[in-house]
């Protein structure tokens, strides 16, 4: 598992620009599915079918990260930039990123000024991205060119990904988990289910242009019927000392179950069915109330005449930066819970609201 999320994260696919984890993942995905395509905007839809008769059931994970795109470059060399997805104005200053362009990958800094120019500034000001720039060391607008670099190129996080302290720690640090990892996870639970007898019928998709208003699932989610749905993404703990913290959901505590967020309230027949499977099979699980973040689960519940919808999320430290920090163990539990889900299905399987 940790080697796949490496090479899931390590690969670089801003919302809108997916191509990268796209090709990877429908090469990935060819052998464990009945049928893979990639439809008009980028989504990944894998779908494989039981030994039995039973319910449709989607579950996804989207493909996209955080990232900027490339607004202008100006006469000095330096490359302004825009935001593609949610970013912390504050976390941005002296970070490493990789601009992709046509020719290749480039590194570049989000520069700062110098500590020694503190005594002459506002050291409480948070300067706001339009104010800042990326450095791929070019002296000139024209040497910036020649490098490959457009108006329209993408960058993002520069970070490895690997073991936070030791792998002993069972922690992983890195860019992309959001949402990477669930994408690990619904291709480990394709894996698994080539040897294990279901019903129905799983459709796997792996969803673009999440982190600008979950529009790749909300595409999708007019096109495929299904029964029911379960979106697996990461969330946001509350375990650091920030006083803003509540400890409501920590690290290493297993999967967490959605009751709501601000894109979705939970269908009440999906969360009760995974909170009995957890219980049942042991699999540790925390229940998660957090308005600050939305989900495909909030486009795929409006599919249709309605889909009966619920998320699984892993949880995860310092979110859309280069260091997010994720607990191996809570994803093996959001993997052990989505596949008891699938193998639960039956025939008589329904969801309904009563």
């Amino acid at each position: 598992m940790y080697q796949l999320i490496k090479a899931l994260t390590e690969l670089h696919g801003p919302c809108g620009h997916e191509q990268e984890i796209t090709r990877y993942i429908r090469e990935k995905t060819a052998e464990l599915a009945d049928s893979v395509e990639v439809d008009a905007v980028g989504n990944v839809i894998c779908r494989t079918k039981g030994s039995q008769p039973g319910p449709r059931v989607i579950v996804t994970a989207h493909m996209d990260e955080v990232g900027f795109v490339i607004k202008k470059i100006e006469e000095n060399g330096l490359l302004r930039f825009e935001k593609l997805g949610g970013h912390d104005d504050r976390i941005l200053l002296a970070q490493k990123v990789e601009v992709t362009t046509e020719q290749g990958h480039l590194r570049g800094i989000i520069g700062t000024i110098s500590a020694h120019y503190m005594k002459f500034d506002n050291p409480d000001a948070v300067r706001k991205h339009k104010e800042l720039y990326i450095d791929i060391g070019a002296s000139s607008k024209s040497e910036a060119e020649l490098l490959g670099v457009q108006v329209g190129d993408i960058a993002t996080w520069c970070s490895e990904t690997e073991y936070l302290g030791s792998e002993k720690t069972g922690r992983i640090v890195g860019k992309g988990f959001d949402d990477r990892a669930g994408c690990a996870v619904l291709i480990r639970v394709l894996q698994e289910l080539k040897n294990r007898d279901f019903a129905g019928e799983v459709i796997a998709l792996f969803s673009v242009q999440e982190e600008v208003g979950l529009r790749g699932a909300s595409i999708a989610a007019n096109h495929i019927e299904a029964d029911a749905a379960i979106a697996v993404d990461t969330t946001a703990v509350s375990d650091t000392p920030e006083s803003t913290m509540d400890n409501s959901l920590k690290l290493g505590d297993g999967t967490g179950i959605k009751i709501m967020d601000f894109s979705l309230i939970a269908h009440p027949a999906i969360k009760k069915t995974l909170v009995n499977l957890a219980r049942e099979r042991e699999i540790s699980f925390q229940r998660e109330v957090f308005p600050g973040i939305g989900t495909d689960g909030g486009a795929l519940i409006l599919g249709g005449r309605g889909i009966p919808t619920g998320v699984l999320s892993i949880p995860s430290r310092y979110a859309h930066s280069p260091v997010e920090v994720i607990d191996m163990g809570d994803l093996q539990a959001t993997v052990d819970l989505l596949l008891s889900f699938i193998e639960s299905l039956s025939e008589r399987s329904s969801f309904t609201f009563l």
